[in-house]
């Protein structure tokens, strides 16, 4: 149990004070007897309008705001379960500008094939296109804030409604939400090398890039960065994983591309390309955890990939409750107990604003 529980037992016991008298309240009221927050009202504002601005440049997929009926079906789900597990995927990022692979307007529409860990291994050429277009796209990519949906999560997270996260996004955003999840696929806040397996942060890569290419790389930082999936950014077109659409100019010639300080080894982003497999000991945390919950909850993820897709059906088998909040079809909607078809920033904040929902491990 965490202090913060600790506290919340001594004042509040799953809606009761201490004397055992009703006490009604919200996960936010909880929240704010342990922390001080900065004006919510005008952070609601803020992510509405940012919101819209996303829906315009058609990163956020279409959908209808989640009705009443949705959003108490989804409360009694958390509230039945003291193990839920949260498997988060690309549909909780979009809210934050970054774009997602498969929905109607992903990158795949545009005929966008992702790279391969193959290719990135036997081709130079390949690698230096990665690099190039990556570094670009940082500053943009980074510039990203959580949304909405992963600060809800993390707020259901600090009360105990969460039991464990994984997370299939290589960004980094529910980290800076305040929440830790198992990177299924990794991280490119990462990078590594692929013969020696030494780590070395991707701002130091970053750092080194510029050393090596100080020309190309001056001139891409004096152009206007501008807010995530805005037309000022480079006037280019950013990837889910931070990539982002260059000219073969920029890349083509005369751009080196940093070698391991260890071993001259070849260096990558610590993420699981297509192509490759999720380092098994991670994808067995996973399994775990899918298999020990009491109820599996998918927030933003088709499960296209099977590394996902095998961690939900695994929670069915168990025989546990299993839900979906995506837009659009999912691979595992024939056997799910549950499906909301939402955007999860709409409807995880709207759970903080309801009746104290019972907090687990307390008594």
């Amino acid at each position: 149990m965490t202090s913060m529980q600790s506290s919340l037992k001594y004042d509040l016991v799953c809606g009761r004070t201490r004397k055992g008298l009703p006490f009604r309240c919200s996960i936010r009221q909880l929240l704010a007897k342990c922390s001080h927050s900065t004006s919510e009202a005008t952070a609601k504002d803020q992510n509405k309008s940012y919101l819209q601005f996303l829906r315009e440049k058609k990163i956020v997929p279409e959908s209808d705001p989640p009705n009443t009926k949705d959003v108490n079906i989804l409360y009694q789900f958390f509230d039945q379960s003291r193990k839920l597990m949260v498997l988060t995927g690309a549909g909780m990022s979009t809210e934050s500008g970054i774009p997602d692979y498969r929905s109607p307007n992903g990158a795949y529409s545009s005929g966008f094939k992702p790279i391969t860990h193959q290719e990135f291994v036997r081709s130079s050429r390949t690698r230096r296109r990665y690099w190039a277009r990556s570094y670009a796209g940082w500053r943009r990519f980074t510039a990203a804030l959580p949304s909405a949906a992963h600060r809800a999560l993390a707020s259901l997270e600090k009360v105990g409604r969460v039991n464990y996260m994984v997370t299939q996004n290589v960004d980094r955003l529910h980290h800076r939400a305040g929440s830790n999840p198992l990177e299924l696929h990794g991280t490119v806040y990462t990078v590594v090398c692929l013969q020696c397996g030494y780590s070395i942060s991707r701002d130091l890569f970053q750092d080194q890039v510029k050393i090596l290419n100080p020309k190309w790389a001056s001139a891409i930082e004096s152009l206007e960065c501008g807010n995530p999936g805005s037309d000022k950014s480079f006037g280019m077109q950013q990837r889910p994983d931070g990539d982002i659409e260059i000219d073969e100019k920029f890349w083509e010639q005369d751009y080196n591309i940093p070698n391991c300080l260890q071993c001259g080894g070849i260096l990558k982003p610590d993420v699981v390309f297509f192509g490759d497999n999720v380092p098994k000991e991670r994808a067995d945390k996973a399994m775990e955890a899918a298999k020990g919950c009491d109820a599996f909850l998918v927030l933003g993820s088709s499960l296209m990939t099977m590394s996902a897709f095998r961690l939900a059906r695994a929670a069915k088998e168990a025989g546990v409750p299993t839900a979906i909040i995506n837009i659009g079809e999912t691979r595992a909607d024939d056997f799910v107990s549950l499906k909301i078809n939402a955007r999860c920033g709409e409807i995880l904040p709207r759970l903080l604003e309801m009746g104290c929902l019972a907090i687990p491990g307390i008594s």
